[in-house]
């Protein structure tokens, strides 16, 4: 390590954003036939149980087609509902794609078994049929609104895991749009969405709207913090992280090391060293390799600003918690620079004992 070849070291930080998961695969209850009055006394029930179940989506744009399950087609929906309840995926798929064909079957139909062939598949691992289904049963526009728009949910989920990004993204802004859904979570894809395809800045904006309104939501915060220090706004995502740091919100090892990190890429050295030290104290940070890389960065900083005592100091803690001898080795390359000849040999001798890429470089410092 040379003095004169002393060049700063960029931590990238990545937190991983909430993927977005398949909604609750939604599919109608079609009544059996039977009796008169027994088919009478159900479909009472069932628009009483309708009625007390508050709607998904109040503010919907789109109005609920009154359409229900037609006669013939009741019994070949009951059966599809069997299917899925044993999650016998590719004879549902048969049968979903029997019932679309029907002549006699009607818009709620169609869509109720493209809806349930989409779930099949999605179960299935098929996301391409899942993808084609979904769109099936929402063009089919036969569904009540929370089955609709639950289909259109799953459409952009199905094209977000395929990274389909700008489809998945005009299908959810739609679903926004028509839904008038304000969900964390269906907003908060959004934000993901947009993040995955590099458009950072129109990401935080989603995640601090949220995030203001939900000031304790650590999901949020560290999405937010993520697509801000993708975007290299260090300061503005360490902001958001010292704020939470000291109402206690941090309490994972990626937490704080998103914290420290950050104050790192920003320069600000001895705020990273006291957060990897607190973390310690409080038994939030384990020592091992990890901690260790981070210390070395912390220690060849403070060799580049000839803060010697300092970088001794710190590669004397990364040492003993890394993977190989290399740590070791730098710390004798700084104590041989500071002209302590013995400890720089056993740091040295250390170094060899634990392994390092360049042997050499140790032996030299012995033989002197």
């Amino acid at each position: 390590m040379s003095s004169k070849s002393r060049h700063p070291l960029l931590i990238a930080v990545t937190i991983a954003l909430g993927l977005a998961t398949l909604a609750p695969l939604v599919h109608a209850d079609p009544q059996p036939q039977s009796q008169r009055e027994e088919r009478a006394r159900r479909r009472a029930a069932g628009k009483q149980a309708e009625q007390a179940k508050p709607a998904l989506y109040p503010n919907a744009t789109r109005k609920s087609p009154q359409t229900n399950a037609s006669p013939k087609a009741i019994k070949h929906l009951q059966e599809m509902s069997a299917m899925f309840d044993k999650e016998q995926w590719a004879a549902l798929i048969a049968k979903a794609e029997e019932v679309a064909g029907m002549e006699k079957a009607n818009a709620y139909d169609k869509s109720f078994a493209y809806l349930m062939a989409g779930n099949a598949a999605a179960s299935m691992d098929d996301q391409a049929k899942a993808e084609h289904y979904f769109q099936l049963a929402i063009d089919t526009d036969g569904l009540d609104n929370d089955s609709h728009f639950s289909a259109m949910y799953n459409l952009v989920a199905v094209r977000y895991g395929e990274e389909k990004y700008a489809e998945a993204l005009a299908t959810l802004d739609r679903f926004l749009l028509e839904s008038k859904s304000e969900k964390p979570d269906h907003l908060s894809l959004r934000g993901g969405i947009l993040a995955a395809m590099d458009r950072f800045d129109e990401a935080a904006a989603v995640y601090k709207g949220l995030l203001a309104k939900n000031p304790g939501d650590k999901r949020l915060l560290m999405n937010t913090v993520s697509v801000l220090q993708s975007s290299e706004k260090y300061d503005e995502a360490n902001t958001l992280l010292g704020d939470a740091y000291k109402r206690g919100m941090l309490t994972e090892p990626r937490e704080l090391r998103s914290l420290y990190v950050g104050y790192m890429n920003a320069g600000h050295w001895a705020e990273a060293q006291a957060v990897i030290e607190e973390g310690l104290a409080k038994g939030i940070l384990k020592e091992d390799a990890d901690l260790s890389r981070d210390y070395q960065v912390l220690a060849q900083n403070a060799y580049m600003d000839d803060k010697i005592p300092l970088a001794i100091e710190l590669y004397k803690r990364a040492a003993p918690m890394a993977a190989d001898g290399e740590a070791y080795l730098n710390l004798a390359k700084v104590l041989d620079y500071a002209e302590r000849k013995a400890e720089a040999k056993a740091a040295a001798k250390l170094a060899l004992e634990k392994g390092v890429k360049k042997p050499e470089d140790a032996k030299r410092i012995l033989a002197r």
